[in-house]
């Protein structure tokens, strides 16, 4: 019950964080958060402790939890990527994802194709095939979990262990896809195809078509979403002081 609770708690104050909802400079005491939210002081303060490794509060002595701006916030942390697709601005949060995944992915399945081993090769076919017969028949809940198994496989299979620490970064935007009524009604055609031709490069050990057919995913990506930040402002930060 207590980690249930602590969770609550967490994911209440994140998005609260997020949303605005609570602003930069915002300041609460650990004990109005108890009375609020009905928790004791251990969970209260767990809680806080999570949030302040996200970068969202710190603790000022004196002073009690004060909310930080967006600027010092972790963002690669899929919680914070959760709680921002659930707010107002998640056009631009979807846009830099997408833009993250369109310089990464290709990246990865170039290097995939040159270094697979076989067995991840084979798991990504298979799951390719899969992809391909339940996005035609429409299930959208158990294509995004093959979606989200077969982009991971990617990324494991480039063997660069930063690529494959993005896994759970890039389930949660491709997630928020589909919550969001982002995904058309069946995957098209041409996607899925897609989907299988980079899985087939990989396996064969052919770099220029994986990277080729990876980035044409990624730019139908773009093109099918980009309507939902086509209006949201890009987002710039000072580079962190000594960077």
């Amino acid at each position: 019950m207590s980690s249930r609770l602590h969770s609550l708690v967490v994911e209440n104050l994140g998005r609260r964080v997020v949303s605005g909802e609570l602003p930069p400079g915002h300041t609460m005491l650990s004990e109005q958060l108890e009375a609020e939210l009905q928790v004791s002081r251990s969970v209260a303060r767990e809680a806080v402790r999570v949030l302040q490794s996200l970068g969202l509060v710190e603790t000022v002595k004196r002073v009690g939890i004060r909310v930080l701006p967006a600027a010092g916030w972790n963002v690669f942390d899929p919680s914070i990527i959760r709680w921002r697709l659930a707010a107002d601005g998640k056009g631009a949060q979807l846009r830099s994802l997408t833009e993250l995944r369109s310089a990464v992915e290709p990246a990865a399945a170039e290097l995939a194709a040159r270094y697979c081993p076989e067995d991840l090769a084979a798991e990504l076919m298979a799951v390719a095939a899969q992809m391909r017969a339940v996005g035609r028949a429409g299930d959208l809940q158990r294509f995004l979990d093959l979606d989200i198994r077969y982009h991971a496989l990617v990324l494991a299979a480039s063997g660069n262990e930063m690529f494959t620490r993005m896994e759970s970064m890039i389930a949660e935007v491709l997630r928020g896809r589909t919550d969001y009524g982002l995904m058309p009604d069946r995957p098209h055609e041409e996607a899925l195809q897609l989907h299988v031709d980079v899985a087939y490069a990989i396996q064969g050990h052919d770099p220029d078509t994986a990277r080729e057919a990876m980035d044409r995913i990624m730019r139908r990506t773009v093109a099918e979403v980009e309507s939902v930040w086509a209006d949201e402002p890009r987002l710039f930060t000072e580079p962190a002081a000594g960077a």
